[in-house]
């Protein structure tokens, strides 16, 4: 059995490093057709809707004054405003579709891109960080690329036909309105920066209230034995009321910025209202406002907020701006972080072991002398040439094993073969797994996925059967770390039984599990290092 990240081929850390990991140009890609057809959509329910305002226009005029309508203008608004509403249904159905394209492939582009990383980078990735990243950031970036930027292209295009529509009718009124344009973009520049960092923070605060989250969650076991449970309930609490903070902080900008196009919108409105309506009562002679029919008046009203209805869009997509920017930004640094650089340790570089074909072998030294990483060159996941590598033929025993969804029996004897039923109770029993409180059923006992619901104690017994079973080799890293006395004992039994007929190597603080070794390799820093009989 290999250790869980020899599962793929480990690929050259350079290699992995050699591109910066861009998700906003990839999600870009992705969603340039679907952007394509959003766009067509939009843009056909903008000009159907101007053709609704036109026909209603021409068909109430008339029927205000007591004059005949004729029958054609009232199917054809039937027909126009029955187009728009499909057209509109079809723009909503293609950023649906879109932004879950988007999101998808952005997710498979990341999910390829963690399988191409070094194990070593891969381990020191925060779990938080990367559920938040894998599950909320692609969301985010496909709404920007698809959402935010549709938003963008018809603030140009919608307000446009509006305007020419206004145009036709009454080059003032369409002046009129366009006047206002410069304010709200000016607003929208000022208001970008604020909305922007606040969103960023508000991204931050969501990933350190996720990591604390899933750290809790994997070291449940150990705070409620420790009776931990409302010191660190009250350490979420405060990372949870500051993400409401700052994500009250981004609607708050967001409202206010929705509410400035909306007073912008509503006051042009009032003033084609007002000085409409006092060209018709003959009260003001205003250029492009008098001597104007009926429908002429009404279609300009209709239309002015077909012209701000774009910006109105704007506006509350600019929260997914914000967010999106800020989403990309976070998964670029997670995937896109240079790769962990093993320590340079010379002594190791320089060490040759002849490894037995059975026994214990003990690595020992303080931490960070290179134990785990010389069990790494062992199985072949880091270079480094101080014995023959064990590749396929090790069985994997560390605190973060491999643990399989089902039951206690199928974790057990996963990678191992045929086991039968007597065996597995018997080294399950003998390690301590059918008398543990928290997994009560015995071999029927269920596992979370990936052992979610384990201790990392748990988790290092399930890896110390499976070796048992496995008939491979054992290499052992810390095997008796966070256990009590008794668990240790029984590890420390198992490890010994192995060894008496095949080779364990075991990188280890446990003094009595080294003083038991047939060979000990210290790696205590020195000008050499200790290879003891």
């Amino acid at each position: 059995m290999k250790p869980p990240a020899a599962s793929a081929p480990v690929p050259d850390p350079a290699a992995a490093a050699s591109g910066r990991f861009q998700s906003l140009a990839a999600a870009g890609k992705l969603a340039k057709s679907g952007l394509r057809r959003l766009l067509a959509a939009q843009i056909a329910r903008t000009a159907l809707r101007l053709g609704f305002a036109a026909t209603a226009a021409m068909s109430a005029g008339p029927l205000v004054m007591r004059e005949p309508v004729d029958p054609w203008l009232v199917a054809a608004t039937i027909a126009l405003l029955s187009a728009a509403c499909i057209a509109g249904f079809a723009a909503e159905r293609a950023q649906a579709s879109a932004e879950t394209a988007v999101s998808t492939g952005l997710r498979e582009l990341a999910a390829r891109r963690l399988d191409e990383m070094p194990a070593r980078q891969l381990q020191s990735l925060s779990v938080g960080s990367l559920i938040v990243s894998m599950q909320r950031h692609p969301e985010a970036v496909a709404a920007l690329v698809v959402g935010h930027r549709a938003a963008s292209a018809m603030m140009a295009a919608g307000p446009l036909l509006a305007a020419t529509a206004l145009f036709l009718v009454s080059w003032q009124a369409a002046l009129l309105v366009i006047c206002l344009t410069p304010v709200m973009i000016l607003f929208f520049a000022l208001v970008g920066d604020a909305i922007r960092r606040r969103a960023d923070a508000q991204e931050r605060a969501f990933g350190r209230l996720a990591g604390q989250f899933a750290d809790r969650i994997r070291t449940l076991p150990t705070i409620l034995a420790n009776h931990a449970t409302e010191t660190e309930a009250a350490k979420l609490t405060r990372r949870l009321e500051a993400y409401a903070g700052n994500t009250m902080g981004v609607l708050r900008i967001a409202f206010v910025n929705a509410g400035i196009i909306d007073f912008f919108a509503s006051l042009s409105i009032a003033i084609l209202a007002v000085f409409l309506g006092l060209g018709h009562l003959k009260l003001a002679m205003i250029p492009g406002f008098s001597d104007l029919a009926l429908w002429q008046s009404l279609f300009i009203l209709m239309i002015a907020p077909e012209y701000f209805a774009p910006f109105r869009r704007f506006s509350e997509q600019y929260h997914a701006k914000a967010e999106g920017l800020a989403a990309a930004a976070a998964l670029d640094r997670l995937l896109g972080a240079e790769p962990v650089v093993a320590k340079t340790l010379p002594a190791l570089d320089r060490l040759r072991l002849t490894l037995p074909a059975k026994g214990l072998v003990a690595v020992v030294g303080p931490s960070g002398s290179g134990k785990s990483t010389l069990l790494r060159r062992l199985t072949g996941l880091e270079p480094g040439g101080c014995a023959p590598g064990l590749a396929d033929q090790i069985a994997w025993v560390s605190i973060d094993s491999y643990v399989p969804e089902g039951t206690l029996a199928e974790a057990v004897a996963w990678n191992a073969g045929a086991v039968d039923r007597r065996r597995l109770e018997e080294v399950a029993g003998a390690i301590g797994l059918l008398d543990d409180a928290l997994l009560p059923g015995g071999l029927e006992a269920r596992l979370d996925k990936g052992g979610a619901n384990l201790s990392g104690g748990q988790r290092l017994r399930i890896a110390v059967a499976r070796a048992q079973l496995s008939g491979r080799a054992v290499l052992a890293d810390e095997p008796t770390a966070k256990l009590d006395r008794e668990t240790a004992e029984a590890v420390r039994r198992m490890l010994l039984t192995i060894s008496r007929s095949r080779l364990v190597v075991a990188a280890t603080h446990d003094r009595d599990l080294a003083d038991a070794a047939d060979l000990t390799v210290d790696l205590t820093p020195g000008d050499a290092i200790e290879v003891a009989a």
